[in-house]
């Protein structure tokens, strides 16, 4: 199992990139950490995910 955000998943093995994009974000908005190191988002592509890895997606929230 992995955990995305707190919630376990079933995801090993699929690419991270197209994980954020079938869910909904923009891979250019958010920031990716994986195991506690953020992922540079030139390598989100290339990053399979892991059973047991934790992963955090963060999006940018503007305000005034």
């Amino acid at each position: 199992m992995v955990k995305i955000n707190g919630e376990e998943r079933n995801l090993a093995g699929k690419n991270l990139l197209e994980y954020l994009k079938e869910s909904g974000f923009e891979p250019e908005r958010v920031v990716v950490e994986r195991n506690q190191e953020i992922i540079p988002q030139e390598k989100l592509g290339n990053v399979i995910i892991q059973d047991e890895d934790a992963i955090e997606v963060l999006r940018f929230v503007g305000g005034g």
